[in-house]
């Protein structure tokens, strides 16, 4: 699956209020490169740039978290090296590489290149 457009022609649903005094954090997300902030979480700081998170492997249905506690299923995403992650649940850090279909699948692991 080609992610470089898959967000295109979609509303932005979630936009910050206010950010005070907190620090810009950059990482790659399906290769744009997008900034969050300190005490983000993956999904906060990918919601904050696009509509959704991922699409459903089976229904291809847009996913965007669902309980925001890790239980769900619905917030994964993934990093270079192919481990998923929970993204609702897990603090962004800078220089993070992460995707929103398996690198896997994709054959983008970083052995492999």
């Amino acid at each position: 699956m080609d992610n470089t457009d898959w967000h295109e022609g979609n509303t932005i649903i979630m936009h910050r209020v206010q950010e005070l005094d907190r620090s810009p954090i950059a990482f790659l997300f399906d290769g744009h490169e997008v900034t969050g902030f300190e005490g983000d979480s993956i999904l906060v700081a990918i919601l904050a740039r696009f509509p959704f998170l991922r699409k459903n492997e089976f229904s291809h249905q847009p996913r965007s978290g669902f309980c925001l506690m890790g239980a769900c299923q619905e917030c994964w995403v993934w990093n270079k090296q192919g481990e998923r992650i929970r993204s609702c649940s897990t603090p962004l850090q800078a220089g993070m590489e992460l995707f929103s279909t398996s690198p896997v699948i994709q054959g983008e692991l970083a052995h492999e290149s």
